[in-house]
């Protein structure tokens, strides 16, 4: 009985851990769900956003990346987990972003990044069994991870990485 039970639970856990980036959702900030499936094809920069951040002025060069590159989709997710840097409310961020930067990247809902409470896209994005990569720590706001067009994680970037440093431009080119 023991044994069974130790089985059924290893396949639904199995289940449950998104084995690729494109079977993982998120709802946009105006709360429609954002399948990651629907980028099959193309790359994508997930970036841990604030907008009361020492970094916030790289919406700038997030929106001139996503420009620049027809082959990859930035998605900006807002987290206040850091210095509750974003505090804003839902209206508030997409008016912040649009009006101060000009973003058209998609924005996500507000999510945890790290702790007992992550959205699952970043246990996928942080957690080594699950991206194959690497085990990663998001440190702060700004944190960019490159999931390639066929949904294998390249690289996680610090905040103190430029979006339109070379170590993020040469995977896009």
């Amino acid at each position: 009985m023991r044994l069974t039970t130790l089985i059924i639970l290893t396949i639904i856990n199995t289940t449950l851990m998104a084995q690729n980036f494109h079977d993982l959702s998120i709802n946009s900030i105006d709360g429609e769900e954002i399948k990651m499936s629907q980028y099959e094809g193309k790359n994508v920069l997930i970036v841990n956003v604030a907008s009361f951040c020492g970094y916030t002025s790289q919406y700038t060069d997030l929106q001139a990346l996503s420009e620049e590159f027809e082959n990859l989709e930035v998605i900006g997710v807002p987290c206040n987990q850091f210095g509750f840097q974003e505090p804003l409310s839902t209206d508030s961020i997409k008016s912040f972003c649009s009006r101060k930067y000009a973003v058209t990247f998609p924005m996500t809902e507000k999510a945890k990044v790290k702790g007992s409470s992550q959205h699952p896209l970043f246990q996928w994005l942080t957690d080594k069994e699950q991206n194959k990569l690497d085990d990663f720590k998001v440190s702060w706001n700004f944190n960019k991870f490159l999931i390639d067009e066929n949904g294998k994680l390249v690289s996680h970037y610090g905040s103190n990485v430029s979006p339109l440093s070379e170590d993020i431009t040469k995977h896009l080119k």
